[in-house]
């Protein structure tokens, strides 16, 4: 079965959403129809350990810590995900950010 486009999930801090958007937006892969901007986000709660080598945005290593984060959702063409992971990776301030791409067929 083949799919034409992709939902993208990424979990990101808040304060990067709007930044994110509008150079995701820049390259044309937040438009649905006649709008562009197209995305939805919510909070949620997430845990991590830094392991030895990790050099984390938040936290101490070996230390399991938590905090709040959004998750971010849009869809986007599937011929698309490279370039929406460049960005992604550009301006998320994770040392790995957590990207998910998710198969949509319509």
């Amino acid at each position: 079965m083949l799919f034409e486009y992709v939902k993208v999930e990424v979990l990101i801090p808040e304060e990067y959403i709007v930044r994110l958007r509008d150079e995701l937006n820049a390259i044309g892969t937040l438009t649905v129809g006649n709008y562009d901007h197209v995305i939805s986000y919510s909070a949620v709660k997430g845990y991590y350990r830094p392991l030895e080598e990790a050099n984390p945005y938040l936290g101490q290593i070996g230390k399991i810590s938590s905090g709040t984060e959004c998750k971010m959702e849009f869809c986007c063409l599937y011929s698309r995900m490279e370039d929406v992971k460049t960005v992604i990776k550009h301006i998320h301030p994770y040392e790995e950010p957590v990207i998910y791409f998710h198969p949509v067929f319509v």
